[in-house]
């Protein structure tokens, strides 16, 4: 596998919120190549960028709420700009904004507007999937891929989070295939099932693995591989982030 690693600081949010230079440190010591932000933590972009150049970090991407991108575009387009990302994600659509919601239609034209000015800006616009992106539009299909024929792909990338896709119903191989060279980010999270319930797990210990996802990315045309574990029932923070991060890199 020879696909650069990033880690999803949400997974780690507590610890970088504590300490953020020390736990990109901690990141980097691991092995991971970049991170994905996902809020700043009351720093500045020139902080932010300041604690990943001294780790050697990359920041490779981050996630940043629709209505951050709403309240103030310019703003928020150079704050990620300045601290050095290539793309910016939305990470979720609220019920108001998603296919079939009261603002479905206006969410629309500002996302090709925050597109806009992303490329003006040198960075790339994505969206990230949950599982309920998943749910059939009144023609048969997803509501997922409903937005991606509606949306060109010059406007708008997608970052396939292959857990939420197979929790979803659908395979994480197949969608990798169905949208190669227009998933340059692609989410790596494991979970399993328990008492009915999605349980997120290490990359390794779950339904996902790695074994057929972490090559399926790579044929994809995937630029990095993100690993996020979003909660941790099992395990501390750290302790399955490097676990997740190795069991990839054998891959």
């Amino acid at each position: 596998m020879n696909l650069p690693v990033a880690a999803q600081v949400y997974s780690v949010r507590e610890e970088a919120a504590a300490d953020f230079e020390k736990t990109m440190q901690k990141l980097a010591d691991m092995g991971y190549d970049g991170v994905e932000l996902a809020g700043l933590y009351g720093k500045s972009p020139e902080e932010i960028r300041a604690s990943l150049e001294k780790a050697g970090l990359q920041a490779v991407s981050a996630h940043v709420p629709m209505a951050e991108f709403e309240e103030d575009l310019d703003k928020t387009v150079r704050t990620y700009k300045e601290i050095g990302c290539k793309y910016v994600a939305i990470p979720y659509l609220d019920k108001e904004r998603w296919y079939g919601g009261s603002r479905y239609q206006n969410t629309l034209e500002n996302i090709a507007k925050i597109s806009e000015k992303c490329r003006e800006a040198g960075m790339v616009l994505l969206y990230h999937n949950h599982n309920f992106e998943f749910e059939k539009t009144p023609e048969g299909g997803y509501q997922l891929d409903a937005l991606y024929e509606t949306i060109p792909a010059e406007k708008l990338q997608t970052e396939l989070d292959l857990c939420w896709v197979k929790v979803g119903g659908a395979d994480p191989v197949t969608y990798l295939k169905k949208y190669s060279g227009r998933c340059p980010l692609v989410h790596v999270k494991d979970f399993i099932r328990k008492d009915g319930e999605v349980v997120l797990v290490a990359v390794g210990d779950g339904e996902v693995g790695a074994d057929a996802v972490v090559p399926a990315a790579v044929e994809s045309g995937a630029k990095w591989l993100v690993i996020e574990q979003d909660t941790h029932t099992f395990g501390s923070p750290m302790e399955n982030m490097e676990k997740s991060l190795k069991h990839v890199k054998t891959k």
